[in-house]
């Protein structure tokens, strides 16, 4: 492996792939069967969405409303998997660098850059020399696993993150952040509020450009400076509202 020695590798393994690929579309099959079994008694709520499609099933005979229901939820339990699948992080270490896949995409990380590794709760962070996020990955891997693959590889492996009492909780017009920084995170909170996970990660690509690490704790954000950031603003400093006119 180029030098790199032998890489340890580090994913949910067979157990999570099967609960992906055999208990979902079965669990599913099984919600479509008590559906269309249940359509009538459905039909007769005066709440339900969707009713005129239970009134359709419900007109038909009872074997193929039950056969369509069982395929239906399968269906949807595949897709279940295939989203879960492609979601999957698989980390690979060795002594020279990191790769964390996830889906199509990979992200490589050299051991070089890196100052500091650990898991923030549900996240895998890695941590460059400015005390920069090089890295930020949701994970379900076992903590123990991850743990053993990096110390083993000479990683420095830390039990929680060495930043973490340096977190500020954010508050719009918050002074101290570099500039540009605030608006760019009321952006990212409207982002959060509305689940909008994909312009979440830009942003916080964004905020990491003006110096800023941020983590979120059930939908507040907090946030640190990193040695790199620059000069914050203060709130004498602060942008006016207007023009002055």
């Amino acid at each position: 492996m180029d030098g790199y020695g032998t890489p340890t590798r580090v994913d949910g393994g067979t157990a999570e792939l099967a609960l992906l690929w055999g208990g979902f579309p079965v669990l599913g099959a099984g919600a479509g069967w008590l559906l269309a079994a249940g359509a009538r008694w459905i039909t007769e709520l005066p709440w339900v969405p969707f009713k005129g499609l239970f009134e359709l099933v419900d007109g038909l005979p009872d074997a193929q409303a039950g056969i369509g229901g069982v395929a239906l939820g399968a269906l949807g339990g595949l897709a279940v998997a295939v989203l879960g699948t492609a979601e999957r992080l698989t980390v690979t270490v060795d002594t020279g660098r990191a790769r964390l896949r996830r889906g199509g995409g990979t992200r490589e990380v050299g051991r070089r850059q890196v100052r500091a590794v650990f898991l923030d709760g549900k996240h895998l962070v890695l941590l460059g020399h400015e005390d920069e996020e090089l890295a930020r990955e949701k994970s379900d891997l076992s903590a123990a696993r991850l743990a053993t693959a990096f110390r083993a590889h000479g990683w420095p492996w830390t039990d929680a993150d060495p930043h973490r009492d340096a977190y500020r909780r954010w508050v719009p017009g918050l002074p101290g952040l570099p500039a540009g920084a605030d608006a760019l995170l009321r952006a990212r909170q409207r982002a959060l509020d509305k689940g909008r996970d994909g312009e979440v990660r830009e942003l916080r690509d964004e905020l990491a450009r003006t110096g800023l690490v941020v983590r979120d704790d059930r939908e507040r954000q907090y946030w640190r400076l990193t040695r790199a950031a620059p000069e914050p603003r203060d709130a004498t400093s602060a942008e006016p509202e207007g023009d002055g006119r």
